[in-house]
């Protein structure tokens, strides 16, 4: 099972990357400039498993650099406040 099939798998997974980088010492810049180049690249190359991506897809192709990024700050603080990451 792929992390793309279940919007729960997907969260988590990113919860973990954040978890790693923030413990590498990654600043929340460039943490922010990574979520934003993973949209960019799932949203060019990777079918929707689910109704959620789907939408997310959606959102994204339909935004402008600034809400991309806005986007994925977004998610990011999504898995920060799920309690899934420090």
């Amino acid at each position: 099972m792929s992390v793309l099939d279940n919007f729960d798998s997907w969260k988590g997974f990113l919860a973990s990357k954040l978890d790693q980088a923030q413990q590498q010492g990654m600043s929340d810049q460039t943490v922010s400039t990574l979520a934003e180049e993973v949209g960019d690249y799932l949203a060019a190359n990777v079918d929707a498993k689910n109704e959620e991506e789907a939408v997310l897809r959606e959102l994204w192709n339909a935004a402008s650099e600034d809400e991309q990024q806005a986007l994925a700050n977004t998610m990011i603080k999504m898995v920060k406040s799920q309690g899934n990451t420090n």
